[in-house]
């Protein structure tokens, strides 16, 4: 089959012909339709964490396809269902956070592309229990990017606790922020879009912001605040200054939630206006099989658009670059 395949974290993407993994008990084997890019698998590809894949790997935690093949025991999904592959590949199922709806903090997990060879390929293996079935009539180009991007930026506008009327900032309006935006939306928040690509701005625009602010030209600190500040600041970039503008943007009793990961990890955090203003720092990590069967439901219903560009996964070196340079207006999905 073909994979895409990291043999080096200092060298390009290598395109190319490996076997065709089997599943094992507990496992399916899905033909993969469309996998999204993250810039999660560039770090991957890169080595750029602390704790790096095992080399050789297949980078993608956004893959969707067709279950091919079932392993021993598996209940959850038939032969012909098209599944999601999501970050969160595998979890115990069994400690305190599993139990109690928080899989993602499982610290006997697995992450898809990362731990486990992923959806850049035409082939993955999964496990059953771990994917979610994509809604009749969602195609997989639009379920690939809500797989990750999805998923993560709804589980960040949940957690926030985003109310009618409050005015949600997000920072950087891309793969994840063009979705960011319609959650806030959809829990009746009032979306302020921030970048600093004009084009990602007049996408903002098209899907209903509010009001959208170039941080190029303007100070957004200053813009946000003369329109009251901001009940949430939700920040997708990965600048420490952009950190450092979401919680400067905060109105009193404010909640900035952090998803992006810094290289450097780390931004300065003002003590005396985090205590003194009521703030709430929140993290905000990928999200639950349940939160995605949510995702996909609302996109089901017509209630968000996807934008994505399509490519050939020969390609995929080409498309990293161009995501580095932010010349993606939004997500790039490979066809397999």
């Amino acid at each position: 089959m073909r994979a895409c395949v990291v043999t080096d974290f200092a060298a390009p993407l290598t395109v190319g012909d490996v076997p065709v993994p089997q599943p094992g008990p507990d496992q399916i084997l899905v033909r993969v339709e469309a996998s999204g890019l993250c810039h999660t698998d560039i770090h991957a590809a890169r080595g750029d964490w602390p704790v790096k894949p095992q080399l050789p790997f297949i980078p993608g935690h956004e893959g969707v396809g067709i279950v091919e093949r079932l392993g021993r025991g598996v209940t959850e999904v038939a032969a012909g269902d098209r599944v999601a592959m999501p970050w969160l590949g595998y979890s115990c199922g069994t400690c305190e956070y599993c139990v109690s709806g928080r899989e993602t903090l499982c610290e006997s997990q697995r992450n898809t592309g990362y731990g486990i060879d992923g959806g850049h390929a035409e082939f993955a293996v999964a496990y059953a229990r771990h994917v979610v079935r994509v809604p009749e009539g969602v195609s997989p180009f639009d379920a690939a990017p809500l797989t990750c991007a999805g998923v993560t930026t709804y589980k960040a506008i949940k957690v926030a606790g985003v109310r009618p009327t409050e005015r949600v900032a997000v920072f950087g309006i891309g793969g994840l922020g063009h979705l960011a935006q319609q959650y806030a939306q959809i829990f009746g928040g009032d979306a302020i879009a921030v970048d600093v690509t004009e084009e990602k701005l007049a996408l903002a625009r098209k899907l209903g912001a509010a009001h959208t602010i170039n941080a190029a030209h303007t100070d957004p600190v200053a813009a946000i605040q003369a329109l009251g500040g901001a009940d949430v600041a939700v920040v997708l970039a990965a600048n420490p200054t952009v950190l450092e503008q979401a919680h400067a943007s905060l109105r009193r009793g404010g909640r900035l939630v952090l998803v992006s990961l810094p290289k450097d990890n780390i931004m300065r955090l003002p003590v005396f206006e985090t205590v003194l203003g009521g703030l709430t720092i929140i993290g905000s990590i990928v999200g639950t099989r349940a939160d995605l069967a949510e995702v996909f439901a609302l996109h089901a219903a017509g209630r968000t658009t996807v934008q994505y560009e399509i490519r050939d996964l020969d390609e995929i070196n080409e498309a990293v670059e161009e995501v580095l340079a932010s010349a993606v207006t939004a997500r790039v999905v490979f066809r397999l």
